[in-house]
């Protein structure tokens, strides 16, 4: 018999109870019918337990509804049809409560989702890790800086730089510190800043990093040409008027010395005026030579536009084997090439890439000479993150260590005769392509300037 109120169908199932209740005392009072005395308690025995059963049903349902909460297994529904009102209230009740944690729970695993492709997107290198140097996150970028598919532990970056995984083991929260790394064709400059925060009791280092490398090189060659741009301008100023001045003196002295020595042939007086007439040849000669001398660093300041084109590497080496051909066989200086792969192309302006290539190879030529088995090498291929990289290599005396830094600096040279402008006008031209110039030195073994890019 099936009732639609839980109170009627318990009423009925109380009266029904106690009925069998007496029935089963009247029957073992007055009656000596042992099966019916046996068939009515196993009766009132099955009422009290199916009655309990029936009442426990709340406890189950409300112990559902805890271990869903529990467990966040909000996939259950709850049905309690045809129990009366107060069970549909908790029934609806009950349900509302679950869609609400569903709702909270989508919403949350929405925004973890949006983070996550924040953080995977995000061109900055990010790495979290704990006080032992477990990872606990680590994005695309960072894989890509480090060129490691997993980071399980900080440890993994030792192959990379030992300088970085001490910097990150000892980094404190809101700290700023600058690392150099050199990676084989590369030379990083690595921008970190770390935060520190907690989690479950558990003390999680957040750290970014950011190769600055390319932004240093940048506001260095733009100080240097407003520095140059400033020193010519204020140079030319005044030695334009010193060089015109003692051109105007030594005519005006030459017409002056041949009227005096025509009137009074003196030996004192055209001592005296020759001695005058050179120092001011002397005069205009170093002010045209100091002028000539800033018209060649304002070429620093004046370099064109990359006109870009895609063209092959072959090509490019081919001609600048045919340019300087004649003089490394003059100097017995052999000359190797090798590109890898064969149809290996770059996109930059060509014209200038051959001027950078040019002054590359006349310094190793000049470097090369007089030496035993001299050689230079041209090589080309893609590193492993994917960048067209140029090297020239001698074996010429290479560069000491208190040089090596300074070579890309404009005015510096080793050479007697050197300008001390073609390493900057090639790294400029570099800056411009988007890509840098490098150089390592083992003196005495070999020298290898590096182009990426």
């Amino acid at each position: 018999m099936v009732y639609k109120s839980f109170r009627v169908n318990f009423i009925v199932r109380t009266v029904l109870l106690t009925v069998n209740i007496f029935l089963f005392a009247f029957l073992l009072i007055t009656t000596s019918f042992t099966l019916s005395i046996i068939l009515t308690g196993l009766l009132v025995v099955f009422q009290v337990v199916a009655l309990i059963h029936y009442i426990d049903k709340t406890n189950r349902m409300l112990n559902n509804f805890l271990e869903s909460i529990r467990y966040s297994d909000f996939t259950r529904t709850f049905e309690m049809e045809g129990l009366g009102s107060s069970f549909d209230k908790l029934k609806n009740s009950f349900n509302e409560v679950i869609k609400d944690f569903q709702n909270v729970r989508a919403e949350k695993e929405e925004n973890f989702f949006y983070l996550q492709s924040v953080i995977q997107h995000i061109g900055i290198s990010l790495i979290a890790y704990d006080k032992t140097g477990r990872v606990e996150l680590v994005n695309n970028a960072t894989k890509k800086l480090f060129q490691l598919r997993n980071i399980n532990h900080i440890e993994a970056l030792n192959s990379f730089s030992a300088e970085l995984v001490q910097k990150l083991v000892t980094i404190k929260h809101n700290e700023n510190t600058l690392v150099k790394v050199v990676d084989k064709d590369e030379i990083l400059q690595l921008a970190i800043y770390a935060t520190e925060f907690k989690i479950s009791n558990k003390t999680i280092m957040l750290v970014s990093i950011k190769n600055i490398q390319n932004e240093l090189e940048e506001k260095e060659m733009e100080s240097w040409q407003k520095l140059i741009s400033v020193l010519t301008h204020e140079i030319m100023n005044s030695i334009a008027p010193i060089s015109s001045l003692s051109n105007t003196i030594s005519t005006i002295l030459s017409d002056l010395k041949n009227n005096i020595l025509a009137k009074e042939d003196n030996p004192d007086n055209q001592e005296a005026f020759e001695d005058i007439d050179m120092a001011l040849t002397t005069i205009f000669k170093r002010t045209e030579g100091l002028m000539h001398f800033v018209n060649t660093y304002r070429n620093l300041t004046k370099i064109p536009q990359p006109n870009f084109s895609i063209f092959s590497v072959a090509q490019l080496f081919r001609e600048i084997k045919l340019l300087m051909s004649d003089e490394a066989v003059e100097k017995n200086i052999a000359c190797q090439i090798s590109i890898e792969p064969d149809t290996l192309e770059l996109s930059a302006d060509e014209r200038l890439i051959q001027q950078v290539l040019i002054n590359l190879l006349k310094n190793a030529i000049h470097a090369s000479e007089g030496r035993p088995n001299a050689r230079i090498e041209l090589k080309a291929y893609i590193n492993k993150r994917g960048r067209v990289v140029i090297e020239v290599v001698d074996n010429g005396p290479g560069i000491l260590p208190d040089v090596l830094d300074k070579i890309f600096i404009p005015f510096f040279t080793t050479k007697t005769t050197g300008s001390g402008i073609g390493l900057s006008l090639s790294k400029q031209i570099m800056r411009m392509h988007g890509g840098n110039i490098s150089v390592t030195s083992v003196p005495e073994e070999e020298t290898k300037f590096t182009l990426t890019f």
